[in-house]
């Protein structure tokens, strides 16, 4: 398998792990009775898998280098604080599916407007007539699923 269809592989897993988790911190918040406490439960779960995994492979010495980065990077743990927090609290109100093809939605979108100015560091990647139509397609295609 080829580097590129690994990393898809990857990527393909890890997209659907998002309505899994949306589905399970959401029945874990309802369950609690707070979507908040919920999501610290996640974080607290997640922050223990990601230390095993540091100290399996590269180990912590790269923690050292963490307080020279500039402050705005530091912005990604927030999102993904406000992403858990509101999918917690939104799923069991509006559903899973519905939850999921908004977040696909602005995944979308923010990730063309990313590539086209080569945001943050990404590679540039103009929005051409073909690219354009597929995220079209593709949100067709979400409409379409979400309406079902």
């Amino acid at each position: 398998m080829g580097e590129s269809l690994r990393y898809a592989a990857v990527m393909l897993v890890a997209g659907i792990g998002i309505p899994v988790l949306a589905a399970l911190n959401a029945q874990l918040g309802t369950r609690i009775g707070s979507p908040v406490v919920a999501a610290v439960v996640l974080f607290c779960v997640a922050l223990t898998g990601a230390v095993v995994v540091m100290l399996v492979t590269a180990g912590p010495t790269a923690l050292r280098d963490v307080p020279a980065q500039p402050r705005h990077l530091f912005l990604a743990g927030l999102l993904v604080c406000f992403y858990v927090l509101s999918v917690t609290f939104v799923a069991p109100r509006f559903g899973v599916g519905n939850a999921v093809f908004f977040v696909l939605m602005g995944q979308m979108i923010s990730a063309a407007l990313i590539d086209q100015f080569g945001l943050f560091g990404a590679i540039a990647r103009p929005i051409s007539l073909a690219r354009a139509a597929g995220l079209g397609l593709m949100a067709s295609g979400l409409f379409l699923i979400m309406r079902g």
